[in-house]
């Protein structure tokens, strides 16, 4: 099948998980890890895909995404690499509940729990079985760990629920190799895996990353069909190719800078604008002396004021908020967080990837 070049732009737009505080003034916190499959595509990865559009703006054409989308809400859509527990330690049987392994226990900061729908419409990744595919797993915040993979058993059904009972581990990989920089535009790990021979229809891949510097643990499951396919990616806008995960970037999208990492969620909005926040974490290893932050506003989207950073705007209507003289500094392994109010039209999260700039 032919490839989709459309299908090459990664989600543009991130949540941040920060979305109570409000206007309160935003602090330092504990900076989180992020990651889910991007080969074969978990749910909240190709459901961002199909949705996202050029104008800020979210219009799923899968059933189940827009499904997805109108339960959870964009929080989590624009949050796709974040289906998390920071407290799961490595435990799954007998702690993460049947029926939510999707949605990490519903113990996610985010509300994940429609990703656990049993439906057999979402998007799905076609597979050979016996055949040896490469696993390509998004690497936002770069952490070692194993990452344990299960498949569904046979005669598994896409409608009925998914439970530990249905899995089979077929395979941990311990601190694979990476490609691309993380928190970049498709940065991942990535291993080869050998499919178990004698399947055909529908399954998934079930994939728990489980930190060893830390008791976070994330989830993921990726809907495939064993039917001769080779990776190609049906049920999505322009579907009939295979995404690819390491696009080159545009000439708009800013520069990532490793170890930071932006974050952006809408607070909350009202005809003709809307409060939002970015968190900026440092997932290295010393103390960030200077941060700065570039995104393009949506189409129709103007910044009006900022709190707890520096505004400038460029030529091209990009934005770039740098940080105040009192949190400059961001500890090793922690966030600090700016706000701001903007007019819209509508169109509330940004155009493109937000993402950390050379301040």
């Amino acid at each position: 099948m032919a490839r989709r070049s459309r299908l090459l732009t990664l989600a543009a737009v991130l949540a941040t998980l920060l979305g109570a505080l409000g206007l309160a003034v935003l602090g330092q916190g504990k900076a989180e890890a992020h990651g889910v499959a991007m080969t074969p595509g978990s749910r909240t990865y190709l459901c961002q895909l199909d949705a996202i559009t050029g104008t800020g703006a979210l219009a799923p054409t899968n059933p189940a995404c827009q499904n997805a989308l109108n339960e959870s809400g964009a929080t989590a859509l624009y949050n796709w690499f974040a289906v998390l527990d920071s407290n799961a330690g490595g435990r799954g049987a007998g702690y993460v509940p049947d029926g939510t392994l999707c949605s990490a226990g519903d113990r996610s900061p985010y509300d994940f729990s429609a990703y656990n729908a049993a439906r057999s419409d979402w998007p799905k990744t076609h597979l050979t079985s016996g055949a040896t595919m490469k696993v390509q797993y998004s690497n936002w915040a770069a952490h070692p760990g194993d990452f344990r993979v299960y498949l569904t058993k046979p005669g598994w059904s896409p409608t009925s629920e998914l439970g530990w009972d249905d899995l089979q581990l077929i395979q941990t990989v311990t601190n694979p190799p990476q490609q691309g920089s993380a928190g970049s535009n498709g940065g991942h790990y990535y291993w080869d895996l050998a499919l178990p021979s004698g399947r055909s229809g529908d399954a998934v891949l079930f994939i728990q990353w489980v930190r060893s510097d830390s008791q976070e643990n994330f989830f993921s499951c990726s809907d495939i069909v064993f039917d001769g396919g080779k990776g190609e990616v049906t049920g999505i806008r322009g579907s009939g190719g295979t995404p690819e995960p390491t696009p080159t970037p545009t000439p708009t999208d800013p520069p990532h800078t490793g170890s930071c990492m932006a974050v952006y969620t809408v607070q909350n909005s009202w005809n003709g604008g809307f409060q939002g926040s970015v968190e900026v974490m440092n997932h290295g290893t010393e103390p960030r002396n200077g941060w700065a932050v570039r995104w393009t506003p949506g189409v129709g989207t103007r910044i009006s004021s900022v709190w707890n950073g520096v505004l400038s705007t460029g030529s091209d209507g990009a934005v770039t908020v740098r940080n105040a003289d009192h949190n400059r500094v961001i500890a090793a392994d922690a966030s600090v967080s700016f706000g701001f109010t903007a007019t819209s039209t509508g169109n509330d999260y940004p155009v493109g990837t937000i993402g950390c700039v050379t301040p």
